[in-house]
């Protein structure tokens, strides 16, 4: 008999999710973590940076009080606090999830661990048996070579996270995420942001007019953005500065910089796991699943960011509990990517799921758009954060939502309205049909779901 009905390697975001749930569901559960509770999103990620740009938007708010009719005086920002204040949140939350897993009679287990054979994990000389394994080992920033990431200079989410002090000339390389909500993070203490991004908008998955009013936005506050430019060099003149050489469309460039932030995506953590051994076929540092997230070898599934499906937390989650809940036999929904949402928490934000009009385009689909303006919005007026707009991307003969697409203040609390009208099918008729209460930013989404047939009432 085995040891454990399910064994999981990684405690991050999928990983705890998964094991709270296999212990409510009676599962003899163990899971393996090599590092801290939370994984990245927890200890380095999500967490603290969200801690950290709420920071910002407050500096950003003193800053532009006279707007409000409110005269401070001298404003200094010491970013330490920040930071130890994002360090006492993250503390918060890993003794939270520590506490979650006993109370589900999960067993944790400190160590690296490695696959002996297909349902087999040694941990520092401690073999665990289990009936099912889910690994959930995340993934880690990609680097560029000939740009040695150090720390000091030159650093990535990881290191630039647990920085005590912001850069007084950054350079960002990658506009997507990452890069663009700590361009917004150093912008608001007063550094000098320049972002770098190869494609030709930031923010290359998402929907072009969104993109590309961001980038005006993040102009406007005073970051510069390269857009269709390559990194191709840089220059170190010291320990902790240096130029950035950067080939765009109006010619060759440099930037001095004293940090150097390599945003330009992940690779997964499948090193000294012992995948191949037991049949796991790994490509592109990604493991490769099937619709259901299971592996070549039997009995083993790969979930969040190490299978390379769709990198998000959130996204790790959903699967960690739909892989449980197959496992113990449970009634499941199918996994469906194009509804799960995505978020940017610079300001204003970026919240977006579903097809964007580029992607409909490209697929020859039939087609409408509504949009709405925030600044026809009366509370997004009394707030003073008007920039941006709702788009919604519509079946132009069924009128099923296919995609929404948001920039503005706090949008990325909006997503649940439209995840939901994605998820039960909704028209744009019946979300034009719900309710807002009045005044509030979400109006928009009802407003745009009208504009696309010509219906909106305040534009």
């Amino acid at each position: 008999m085995a040891d454990f009905d399910l064994v999981i390697v990684g405690a991050g975001p999928g990983g705890y999710v998964a094991a709270i749930r296999a212990g409510q569901l009676g599962m003899r559960t163990a899971i393996v973590e090599r590092d801290v509770l939370g994984g990245v999103c927890l200890n380095w990620g999500c967490i603290p940076s969200k801690a950290l740009l709420r920071n910002a938007e407050v500096l950003s708010l003193f800053h532009r009080a006279d707007r409000y009719g409110i005269t401070v005086g001298e404003v200094t920002a010491d970013y330490n606090q920040a930071f130890e204040r994002s360090r006492r949140v993250v503390d918060r939350l890993t003794k939270g999830v520590a506490g979650l897993l006993k109370k589900n009679n999960v067993e944790v287990v400190q160590g690296a661990a490695k696959l002996t054979a297909a349902r087999t994990i040694a941990v520092d000389g401690r073999d665990l048996s289990a009936t099912n394994v889910i690994l959930s080992t995340g993934a880690r920033p990609r680097t560029i070579p000939g740009l040695d990431v150090d720390g000091k200079l030159v650093m990535t989410y990881r290191e630039a996270i647990v920085a005590t002090t912001v850069p007084e000339r950054a350079v960002i390389i990658g506009g997507g995420a990452i890069g663009v909500e700590f361009a917004y993070l150093y912008n608001a203490y007063g550094a000098d942001v320049t972002i770098i991004e190869r494609e030709p908008q930031l923010l290359p998955l998402g929907d072009t007019e969104i993109s590309q009013a961001l980038a005006k936005s993040l102009e406007k506050q005073g970051i510069h953005v390269y857009t269709s430019a390559e990194f191709t060099g840089l220059e170190r003149s010291g320990a902790d500065n240096g130029t950035v050489k950067v080939k765009t469309g109006d010619g060759d460039k440099e930037f001095a910089a004293d940090r150097v932030l390599v945003a330009v995506g992940i690779q997964g953590n499948v090193e000294d796991l012992g995948l191949e051994e037991v049949g796991i076929i790994v490509e592109r540092s990604f493991v490769t699943v099937d619709s259901e997230l299971r592996t070549a070898a039997e009995g083993v599934y790969a979930i969040g960011d190490m299978n390379g499906i769709m990198p998000l937390a959130h996204v790790a989650q959903t699967q960690g509990v739909y892989v449980v809940e197959r496992i113990a036999g449970e009634e499941t929904l199918p996994l469906d990517y194009q509804s799960m949402p995505s978020a940017v928490y610079c300001n204003p934000q970026v919240a977006s799921l579903g097809l964007t009009e580029q992607q409909a385009k490209a697929q020859g689909l039939n087609y409408k758009v509504g949009k709405f303006p925030l600044i026809a919005n009366g509370k997004a007026l009394a707030l003073d954060e008007y920039e941006g707009m709702a788009k919604l991307v519509i079946d132009a003969g069924t009128g099923e939502i296919l995609g929404g697409h948001l920039l503005g203040p706090e949008v990325t609390e909006m997503l649940g309205e439209l995840s939901l009208a994605l998820v039960l099918e909704g028209t744009n008729l019946e979300v034009g049909a719900v309710v807002n209460a009045h005044p509030t930013v979400s109006e928009v989404i009802k407003e745009a779901a009208l504009a696309a047939d010509g219906k909106a009432i305040h534009i």
